[in-house]
């Protein structure tokens, strides 16, 4: 299946999980309808300078962040690093967030896979 940019369902949050200024979400894939896997969300995130995802943790699914462009500050539990293009992170059942801390907009590459068996709280 092919999908071209014009074709993806895009949304907006303002302080999303309780952080700051928006974020932009285009969603490559949608789960159920289109996908076959345990993935929750296969989606672009787009944050613009200063704007963050607010703390949060996801019980019975792992979250994989990876970096296309900009600079990122991550908090994975309270390991707190800097994150640049190319960049990953993978997490579960921990505590994490994530902040745009560079001059240009953020994009990051944002899936979410259930646990094998499939005991997730949204």
């Amino acid at each position: 299946m092919i999908k071209k940019t014009d074709q993806l369902r895009c949304e907006t949050r303002e302080k999303m999980r309780g952080g700051d200024g928006c974020v932009r979400i285009e969603h490559l894939w949608e789960p159920k309808s289109e996908m076959k896997s345990l993935n929750r969300m296969v989606s672009r995130l787009i944050l613009e300078p200063g704007s963050s995802i607010g703390a949060h943790r996801h019980d019975g699914e792992d979250e994989i962040f990876y970096i296309v462009r900009g600079t990122a500050q991550v908090d994975d539990d309270g390991n707190i690093a800097v994150l640049k293009a190319g960049d990953t992170i993978l997490t579960g059942n921990a505590q994490h967030s994530l902040k745009n801390i560079g001059d240009d907009t953020l994009e990051v590459l944002a899936i979410i896979s259930l646990h094998h068996d499939g005991a997730a709280q949204k």
